[in-house]
């Protein structure tokens, strides 16, 4: 490949980033409204479409296709390029997390659950992961995992304590002893 090609190619995946960066900007504190937020998603596939020749950033251009899909709820369609992505890229945390994401959407907890143990194998140090475990194994009503993950999470990034009383995905184990215990600790 020429690094004409190659340098086109990347400004494309730069573009089609951008497009994703200004769907996400604020989170959830200033949410794009839905009909901006599909306008900039369908800017980012239509922006992938002009790369003819992938390269070695498969994985990456497929992962940005799944973003894209899962900023519009469109799950479904997303699972599948997430699980190639991460057939290309069986290390990449980012990818896995996506696809857990986008599997509870899909009410297919065991397999969001999978997704996230394999980002787990990858690097077992990232906080985020144990606690969508946590919040996984809670929803499926696994009270000794989700304070396992959940203690994890605060192990590696105290700043997660903060967020539990308000998640939601801890309701089905919040008056567990268990659970009391783990988040009445003092630090």
């Amino acid at each position: 490949m020429s690094d004409l090609n190659r340098i086109r190619r990347q400004q494309i995946l730069r573009e089609a980033e951008g497009y994703l960066d200004l769907i996400t900007v604020f989170g959830d504190r200033m949410p794009c409204k839905p009909d901006v937020r599909d306008s900039l998603a369908h800017r980012v596939l239509s922006t992938l479409d002009r790369i003819d020749n992938p390269g070695g950033m498969k994985a990456h251009i497929l992962f940005l296709r799944g973003q894209a899909l899962r900023s519009m709820d469109r799950f479904v369609e997303a699972v599948p390029l997430l699980r190639e992505a991460a057939e290309y890229e069986p290390q990449n945390v980012h990818i896995r997390l996506s696809l857990a994401w986008c599997y509870k959407r899909c009410k297919r907890l065991d397999l969001a659950i999978q997704a996230l143990e394999e980002a787990l194998e990858a690097d077992p140090s990232i906080a985020i992961v144990h606690y969508n475990l946590a919040c996984y194994w809670s929803l499926a009503g696994n009270v000794k995992l989700a304070v396992a993950y959940l203690s994890q999470a605060f192990e590696l990034e105290p700043e997660y304590r903060d967020l539990v009383h308000q998640e939601h995905d801890f309701d089905p184990v919040r008056n567990n002893p268990h659970f009391l215990e783990l988040n009445t600790v003092i630090v």
